[in-house]
C-alpha cells in the first residue's frame, strides 16, 4: 500500500466517522428525511457537474447501474434513513459505534449465507468486535439510551451490509463521480415521499444547522463517497475496508470534542477491542505479498 492509499484510506475514516457528529447537530432543528433527501439533491446535482467538467458520461456499464441503484436505495435511502431518524435519539457516537461494525456484519453475513471461509483469526475477530459492541452497548442501556433509536442503527447497519454483499467486484468501469451523483439522487427520490408522509417541514434556523448541513452535504456525503470509490480501484475493496477498523476511534472522538458527549473507561475499552476485531477480519482476507 503506497502513500497516497494510506492518506485516502485515513482521510475516507474520518470523513466518514465525522458525518455521525454533524447527522446529530441536523437533526437537532430540521426533520431527518427532509434534511436528507436535500443533502442528496444538492450532494448529486454538484456530483453530476463536476462529472460533466471532468468529461465523465452517463453511460455505465451494467454493473456500474447496478450499484448506483443498490448504493443509492440501500445506502442512502436506508442506512443514512434510518441513521438519521434513530440521530434524534441516540447519541453520534453510539450510532457510529454500531455503524462501525458494518465489516464484521459483512463477514459474519458472507460466511453464514454465502458461503465464505473464515480463517480462525477473522473468527476471533468477530468475536472480539461484537463483544465490544455488547460492552459499550450494555454500560450505555444502563445510563437510558433509547432501545428504538439503537434498533434502527442496527436495521441501518444490516442494510448497508446487504448492498456491500450484493455489489462485491461492481467498483471498477470508470465515471466515478457520476456514479457518485447518481445514486445520490436516487437516495434524494427514495426518501422525499416518506419525508412528506411522516414528517411536518419545520426548521429551526441556526449557524449550526446551516454549517453542519453544508459539511455533510459536501465532505462525508459528496468527497468521502468519491474518495472511498476511488481508494477501492487503487487497492481493491478489501484492502480498502481495512480502514474501517478506524471509524469507532474517530467515531467516538468526534463526538465527544464537538458535542461534549460523555466518553467513560467501558467506551475507551470496548473501541479498543472493536478496533482489534476489525482489523484482524480485514487482515485475514488480504493475500500475503508475493
Amino acid at each position: 500500500m503506497d502513500f497516497r492509499a494510506l492518506f485516502m484510506g485515513l482521510a475516507f475514516a474520518f470523513m466518514w466517522s465525522s458525518a455521525f457528529t454533524s447527522a446529530r447537530m441536523i437533526v437537532a432543528d430540521a426533520p431527518p428525511l427532509y434534511s436528507l433527501s436535500l443533502r442528496f439533491l444538492i450532494s448529486g446535482l454538484i456530483g453530476i457537474a463536476i462529472a460533466r467538467l471532468l468529461g465523465e458520461s452517463f453511460r455505465l456499464t451494467r454493473a456500474q447501474w447496478r450499484a448506483t441503484i443498490i448504493f443509492g436505495l440501500c445506502q442512502n435511502a436506508a442506512y443514512l434513513g434510518l441513521n438519521f431518524i434513530a440521530m434524534q435519539w441516540v447519541e453520534a457516537s453510539a450510532a457510529a459505534i454500531i455503524a462501525s461494525t458494518l465489516p464484521l456484519m459483512v463477514a459474519a453475513a458472507g460466511f453464514l449465507f454465502m458461503g465464505d471461509r473464515l480463517k480462525p483469526v477473522a473468527v476471533a475477530g468477530l468475536i472480539a468486535g461484537f463483544g465490544g459492541v455488547v460492552l459499550i452497548m450494555g454500560a450505555r442501556f444502563g445510563g437510558g439510551l433509547d432501545p428504538l433509536g439503537v434498533a434502527l442503527c442496527v436495521l441501518a447497519a444490516i442494510a448497508l451490509t446487504i448492498a456491500t454483499l450484493a455489489l462485491r467486484g461492481a467498483s471498477s468501469g470508470g465515471n466515478v463521480m457520476m456514479v457518485v451523483g447518481l445514486q445520490m439522487l436516487i437516495g434524494s427520490a427514495a426518501l422525499i415521499l416518506p419525508a412528506m408522509i411522516f414528517e411536518t417541514f419545520e426548521i429551526t434556523w441556526t449557524w449550526r444547522l446551516v454549517g453542519a448541513f453544508a459539511y455533510t452535504t459536501l465532505v462525508p456525503g459528496l468527497t468521502a463517497t468519491w474518495v472511498w470509490f476511488k481508494l477501492v480501484q487503487r487497492i481493491g475493496a478489501v484492502r480498502g475496508a481495512t480502514f474501517h477498523f478506524l471509524n469507532p476511534f474517530f467515531g467516538v472522538a468526534i463526538a465527544s470534542v464537538l458535542l461534549g458527549e460523555g466518553l467513560g473507561l467501558t467506551d475507551i475499552i470496548g473501541v479498543a477491542i472493536i478496533m482489534a476485531g476489525i482489523l484482524a477480519v480485514q487482515l485475514s482476507k488480504v493475500a500475503p505479498a508475493r
